[in-house]
């Protein structure tokens, strides 16, 4: 929208530099260029103005494809006015010259004649194709198209329009046939989960049985070498008492062969000893046997008074002095 500013019955106008301005005064072209600002008077001046930047102009329509199917279209068509002057003289771009607003709609004459031409050539495009084939392909043959279409169209270089750039967003079904098609899919991801879930717990288990086959293969192992142990030790053990017990014999061999070297020299020490005792006695008798009875009585007594025991003091009595003395004068009168 232009700025028009008001003094004394003379106009003002300023534009911005995306906007191109026609000024005729008394049907002669006055001003024509981008980002003007002059001054005018309204009762004869006839001002356009052209913007002359890009634009995007957003279209949503509905088309059939070789199925039947329903499917809207999403798309995006960029576009600009090459020629300010074709443009002004096709549509309606004047503005009032005290507010500065267009007096018509030509902006949304050029948004109609773009949708009506992009959507000619998208349904022509779509009713050819299926609809799975349109929602696997349909977005860059659909783009294609359209981009084709509006670039050989010729009413728009007439009117001075440039297409830039054309985007097909999406290309959705209806509701109803998008959650249809959206099942087989979704079963079919819910059963790669659920056979990725299934792998990985059948991945689990296995790890599991191999852990617990090892547990078992080490406690197999450790009962093994267990049994190795007790085996070893109680042959250790017969082994020791074998050697005690054969330790034992020789000590006791040994022993035995000690006591018999000792009972033969105890009884070889007693044979020699009774054979020097009787040689003594035969000797004691022998001697004894040629001394005279006199001798052996003194002798006699003189070995019995030292195997008596000691006398401190001895009591006659006088029947016992008077046998005695009666004695011993017997005697003596025998051996005179």
């Amino acid at each position: 929208m232009a700025d028009i500013t008001k003094r004394f019955g003379w106009r003002h106008l300023r534009t911005a530099p995306t906007a191109h301005v026609r000024h005729h005064r008394s049907g002669q072209l006055a001003h024509d260029g981008a980002g003007l600002s002059f001054w005018f008077r309204p009762l004869s001046a006839a001002i356009s103005e052209v913007p002359v930047d890009d634009r995007e102009l957003a279209m949503t329509f509905h088309a059939r494809t070789a199925d039947f199917q329903d499917v809207a279209v999403q798309a995006t068509v960029t576009y600009r006015i090459g020629d300010p002057a074709v443009a002004a003289e096709h549509l309606d771009f004047s503005v009032d010259p005290d507010s500065g607003v267009w007096r018509g709609a030509p902006l949304e004459q050029l948004a109609t004649l773009l949708t009506e031409t992009a959507q000619q050539h998208a349904l022509d495009v779509l009713a050819r194709t299926t609809l799975a084939s349109a929602l696997v392909d349909g977005v860059p043959a659909v783009r294609d198209a359209v981009s084709t279409g509006l670039s050989e169209e010729p009413r728009l270089p007439a009117t001075g329009i440039a297409v830039v750039a054309v985007r097909v967003m999406a290309l959705r079904p209806e509701p109803e046939v998008e959650r249809a098609l959206r099942t087989p899919a979704r079963e079919r991801i819910q059963q790669e989960a659920d056979k990725a879930t299934y792998e990985r717990r059948a991945v689990a288990v296995e790890r599991e049985r191999t852990i617990a086959e090892n547990e078992l293969a080490s406690q197999i192992e450790l009962a093994r070498r267990e049994e190795q142990l007790v085996e070893q030790r109680g042959a250790n053990t017969r082994r020791e008492a074998e050697e005690q017990a054969a330790a034992d014999a020789v000590r006791v061999q040994a022993e035995a062969d000690r006591k018999v070297r000792l009972a033969r020299a105890e009884a070889e020490a007693a044979r020699e000893a009774g054979e020097a005792r009787a040689q003594a006695q035969a000797a004691w008798l022998r001697v004894h046997g040629e001394t005279d009875v006199a001798t052996l009585h003194a002798l006699t007594g003189t070995r019995l008074a030292e195997n008596l025991p000691r006398i401190e003091s001895v009591t006659v009595s006088p029947d016992v002095l008077t046998g005695l003395l009666a004695r011993l004068g017997t005697d003596g009168g025998q051996s005179a």
